[in-house]
């Protein structure tokens, strides 16, 4: 019925290696249960070859951490990994590689295991990852731990210019400022501190000279030059920049110009006319919009967006007016391009009862055509659970099962909770052991207190140290004031 997940790294969702692979709570559940080898091998994998598609918000480190505790497994995997020789090679993403494997050992390190925070010490001193490690002491390390670092740190940076630049950034960009303050105010190292402070008000300057330098938009700017501006440099950040830039330099005289290059101009200036009107809720706006929809089409039918086109439909989707909710309802009955698609996902943000079969035939549409992992799947899903479509969850459940996003499962999670009243008692158990925090403070809210199981982890996760403040929130909303269900 729908198409498999195209990630062909991410191994069925059926097997061990695919659940703890996208975080779901039934990983952790059936890694217990299964041989000690078999779910070894099958976390170590994970740790060591991150599965998320996205490392920047996808969450599995606090996941992975709370599993490797159970499974009493060792560091050895994870140290060989951490100091091969593959390590810093060019071209290798370091965080991809090595970021993942960090994270766990923050978390175990935190839980008081004193070889992960041997480790993280020992890769901060030499490892190509430094920064990341170096971040993960900053909170869970002492500042006795802390201190003997500096010197092996700064030594990565040479006497130069350029190394004195890098060194600067570095201190600048650090995650955690904790380390370097450390370091800027160690008795021990008059050296070490001095090189530091003059580094820190080199970067000071620099950065004011920057501002100085600057080559954007100045007061006094015309329209005509703001749309040359977007020209020079084309791209998402500079068309939405010049809308900003607009916005401060229009006025009411200056339509017919915004309208003509919104029709006709170069893709960049046409693009930032085009956001520039759409956020003023302009007669024409809506229609600029459908013919830049109707020339991407007649160009490439079946062709993704192009830039142009994207910057357009991120313009619409803005629009708050009940021109363009009428409109969206318009293109999502009668559309299947990208233009219906981005009307489908307005309805299903800000839509009535009246979109619901729309909104269903959009989440059907997308999960057969472009699978459960697709973009466009998010406000698909928030809107069949903001418009509580009932017929909607065996889809859900299906996204819910398949998807290798672990924030899209939430998602799905968050809309079965008000759309199959089967949630408490199925899903939203395994969500208490869920690898993001948000799908295990919907589980706690909505789980079933029905067998010794649920209680037992609810009790964990409000005793645990490393629980976000959410969760053990709505886990205490749960439980009785002395600890009983």
């Amino acid at each position: 019925m729908y198409v498999d997940p195209v990630d062909s790294d991410i191994a069925p969702s059926g097997t061990l290696l695919g659940l703890l692979q996208r975080g779901r709570g039934d990983g952790t559940l059936h890694a217990l249960a299964a041989p000690r080898a078999e779910a070894l091998a099958a976390l170590t994998h994970c740790v060591l070859h991150d599965p998320r598609r996205d490392w920047q918000i996808e969450h599995r480190s606090l996941y992975y951490a709370r599993l490797h505790t159970e499974l009493d497994a060792g560091l050895d995997a994870v140290e060989a990994h951490l100091f091969h020789p593959d390590d810093g090679l060019p071209g290798e993403g370091m965080e991809e590689r090595t970021g993942l494997a960090l994270s766990v050992l923050g978390h175990l390190a935190s839980y008081g295991d004193a070889d992960a925070l041997h480790l993280l010490r020992r890769y901060a001193v030499s490892g190509a990852n430094w920064q990341w490690a170096l971040d993960e002491l900053a909170v869970r390390d002492d500042d006795a731990g802390l201190r003997p670092l500096g010197p092996a740190v700064l030594a990565r940076f040479p006497r130069t210019p350029d190394g004195e630049a890098e060194l600067a950034a570095a201190a600048r960009e650090a995650f955690e400022p904790r380390p370097w303050r450390l370091w800027e105010e160690d008795p021990a190292h008059p050296a070490q501190a001095e090189r530091l402070r003059r580094v820190r008000e080199a970067g000071s300057f620099d950065r004011w000279q920057r501002q100085l330098r600057t080559s954007g938009p100045r007061p006094g700017w015309s329209v005509h030059e703001v749309l040359a501006w977007a020209q020079e440099e084309p791209g998402p950040r500079r068309e939405a920049a010049a809308a900003r830039c607009l916005a401060a330099v229009a006025t009411p005289e200056d339509r017919p110009e915004l309208l003509a290059a919104a029709r006709s101009g170069p893709d960049a200036a046409r693009a930032a006319a085009i956001r520039h009107l759409a956020e003023r809720d302009d007669p024409a706006a809506l229609d600029l919009v459908q013919e830049a929809a109707d020339e991407a089409a007649a160009l490439a039918p079946s062709a993704s967006p192009p830039g142009l086109l994207a910057f357009v439909l991120d313009a619409f989707s803005r629009m708050r007016g009940a021109a363009a909710l009428d409109r969206a309802r318009h293109w999502a009955a009668r559309r299947d391009d990208a233009l219906g698609t981005v009307a489908a996902r307005m309805l299903a943000c800000r839509g009535g009862a009246q979109d619901a079969d729309t909104v269903l035939a959009a989440l059907r549409r997308t999960v057969r055509t472009l699978g459960p992992d697709a973009d466009a799947l998010a406000p698909l899903v928030d809107g069949a659970g903001r418009l509580t479509i009932r017929c909607a969850a065996p889809v859900l459940r299906h996204i819910y099962r398949e998807t290798a996003s672990s924030q899209l499962r939430g998602r799905a999670a968050q809309a079965l909770a008000a759309t199959d009243e089967t949630f408490p008692a199925g899903f939203a158990v395994e969500c208490l052991w869920d690898c993001e925090e948000s799908t295990r403070e919907i589980a706690a809210r909505h789980a079933t207190i029905g067998d010794t199981q649920v209680v037992e982890r609810l009790r964990r996760l409000a005793t645990d140290p490393a629980e976000e403040a959410g969760v053990q929130s709505a886990v205490r909303g749960r439980l009785e004031p002395d600890g009983t269900s």
